[in-house]
């Protein structure tokens, strides 16, 4: 639930945690209505741009980098020899710009069903579409669920869903039918992860069945990583990766310390500790 900006601030309101993140505003810059959803970008004091998607924070200038590295180098580093990577979602491309910072990475597919998301980071947003004419990247504007029925057995290395929250489009993507399709497309060693909302408030329900779901769907091993991010509910966020044939739990840690990219959050070290959860998290995981 969100307001309207008053006297200068946009609020996002959490009913179900009584809590509610608010940032100040100068002015809207754009306000389109998709077939999909109601987009919003505001220019803010101190976060710079910010996008607004069903009166939802997606994303700020300050801040995305959080999200948008940890959504892939914990998977890409993860698996063995990564060359073929699937994005459902992630229509603003920073995950995308990410993902194509590995040089060995031959090929991104990334479907997104509203192109209204890629339009406006694209211009509000620039530095996230940066890499969209890399010809690695392939960028469809469709059903990703249709998209992922219609791939071959076997034929993708990492799958990143980069989606909003479990409601409206994207509540499909968290049951476990559409796993098990993530399983059938992955090859041997894939890697699969999923945003999977906060730590604090939703260890005890949506990332917990989401762990169940993947491991319902065939997938051998699971991990969540917890990872900080400001401006979505309770500032505290996490992905959670899901493993066919591999331990995700293990990653190319030396690949990591001696990556030939820069990047302003994951680090080896940092990948190392996010595998470590704190004891209340193991603990309602483990209930």
């Amino acid at each position: 639930m969100a307001e309207q900006p008053i006297d200068g601030w946009f609020t996002e309101i959490f009913d179900r945690q009584g809590s509610a993140i608010s940032l100040k505003v100068k002015e809207k810059l754009h306000d389109v209505t998709s077939p999909y959803q109601h987009l919003e970008v505001y220019a803010t004091e101190t976060y710079g741009n910010l996008m607004v998607l069903d009166g939802c924070v997606m994303l700020t200038d300050r801040d995305n980098f959080l999200y948008h590295e940890m959504m892939s180098h914990p998977a890409l580093f993860t698996h063995a020899d990564p060359k073929h990577v699937v994005i459902i979602g992630g229509g603003d491309c920073g995950t995308l710009r990410e993902v194509l910072k590995h040089p060995g990475v031959e090929r991104v597919t990334q479907i997104d069903i509203d192109e209204e998301v890629t339009k406006a980071a694209a211009r509000f947003f620039p530095t996230l579409t940066e890499s969209n004419n890399d010809p690695r990247a392939d960028l469809k504007f469709e059903d990703g669920v249709k998209w992922v029925d219609n791939c071959a057995d076997e034929s993708i290395d990492v799958m990143i869903i980069d989606s909003t929250d479990p409601v409206g489009p994207a509540e499909g993507l968290f049951k476990t039918d559409f796993l098990k399709r993530c399983h059938r497309i992955l090859k041997k060693g894939g890697v699969m992860v999923q945003q999977s909302e906060s730590p604090l408030y939703h260890t005890d329900s949506i990332i917990r069945e989401l762990r169940e779901d993947m491991e319902k769907a065939g997938f051998d091993s699971v991990a969540t990583l917890p990872f900080p991010q400001p401006t979505y509910p309770s500032g505290w966020w996490s992905c959670t990766l899901a493993g066919k044939a591999c331990d995700v739990k293990q990653f190319r840690e030396q690949d990591a310390e001696q990556a030939s990219f820069a990047l302003e959050y994951y680090s080896a070290t940092l990948h190392k500790s996010a595998l470590v959860l704190p004891p209340f998290m193991k603990r309602l995981l483990e209930r």
